[in-house]
């Protein structure tokens, strides 16, 4: 299954859940702590250091502990690198020093593995705990030194450090490759490591929903856009950019959220996308998928809808194209039958 079905999946029981009354998944299934590791994770990996600076000082405030912090960054290096890596523990050092007065608490130091222990054999063995059976294959027979990095320093003298539990390290790991792109087949790999630690179905979809809420967001995401919630499948988060003039909003879609069928009378709308990916279909016309940079013309009078894809956010400017008497009719909902054959 490749990030997009299960992204889609973790969603729809999301959803259900919420219809059902017991919304306890998006809020409570992890702890504070275990959300925290998620969004710090998430923030690092997409390298979005302005909502990771926020989240790091959350996580200190939901009692992580500046070693714990620390150790989730350094783990992170294996799993998107150095770069990203080295760029969390500077905002982290920022934030630390920036929160002196508050006396976080520091915890427990990790801890390095006897000088004479067979780091292969312990890597093993912690590998095959956490991924029920030995790994092999042809991938490590062509390249023998990634086997040997994999046991002997990751799952060795990383996860041997202590600090954070094998679960915490998995909430971890599975947070950082749900956001980055390419990485399904080890996202699927991890996602089973988890539940081998103990962590639930809901556990994973709310980190799979963590991850999939936007980064490097080039304008703010905005209030919930409850003034015109009724027009709207799904929550919908607007900013509006300017006031006067030409009128420009930044609209954000969670994953599935669109809106009803409408039309721009006398005057049109400009759509920029800035963020994920989403639809605009014109009535009578097939959808046309939407990605960051494109640019959508909207003529007057012309019957349509735009809205999120079913798994990612999606963010767009509304420009208003000035026009004396423009008015918006609002029309029918786009069916989900319609929706969901959108892929």
């Amino acid at each position: 299954m490749n990030l997009r079905k299960i992204l889609s999946v973790t969603l729809l029981l999301l959803a259900i859940n919420l219809y059902t009354g017991g919304f306890c998944m998006a809020k409570e299934a992890l702890n504070k702590k275990e959300a925290s590791i998620a969004k710090i994770s998430s923030y690092t990996a997409a390298g979005d250091i302005k909502n990771l600076e926020k989240e790091l000082n959350s996580g200190l405030d939901n009692g992580l502990t500046v070693n714990e912090i620390k150790e989730i960054l350094v783990q992170l290096y294996a799993y998107c690198g150095f770069p990203r890596s080295l760029n969390g523990l500077s905002a982290f050092m920022k934030v630390t020093e920036e929160r002196k007065d508050k006396n976080d608490k520091t915890g427990d130091e990790g801890k390095v593995l006897p000088s004479d222990t067979d780091k292969f054999a312990y890597g093993d063995k912690i590998q095959v705990e956490l991924t029920g059976d030995y790994v092999t294959g042809k991938l490590f027979e062509f390249a023998p030194a990634i086997d040997q990095y994999l046991k002997e320093h990751l799952f060795a003298d990383i996860f041997a450090r202590g600090v954070l539990t094998h679960q915490e390290r998995e909430i971890a790991t599975i947070s950082a490759l749900a956001s980055m792109k390419g990485t399904e087949s080890q996202l699927n790999s991890h996602i089973q490591m988890g539940k081998n630690t103990g962590l639930k179905d809901d556990q994973i979809a709310e980190i799979l929903e963590i991850a999939s809420t936007p980064k490097n967001e080039m304008f703010a995401t905005g209030d919930k856009n409850t003034a015109y919630a009724k027009y709207f499948v799904g929550q919908s988060y607007l900013n509006p950019l300017t006031t006067e003039g030409v009128k420009i909003a930044n609209v954000t879609f969670e994953p599935k959220c669109r809106n009803n069928w409408h039309i721009h009378h006398k005057g049109g709308q400009i759509l920029i996308v800035v963020q994920g990916r989403g639809y605009y279909q014109e009535w009578g016309k097939p959808a046309q998928e939407l990605k960051a940079g494109d640019v959508v013309n909207i003529s007057p009078e012309v019957k349509h809808w735009h809205g999120a894809a079913p798994n990612s956010w999606f963010s767009h400017l509304a420009v208003e194209v000035p026009s004396e008497g423009g008015t918006t009719e609002w029309l029918e909902e786009v069916s989900d039958k319609e929706y969901n054959q959108l892929k």
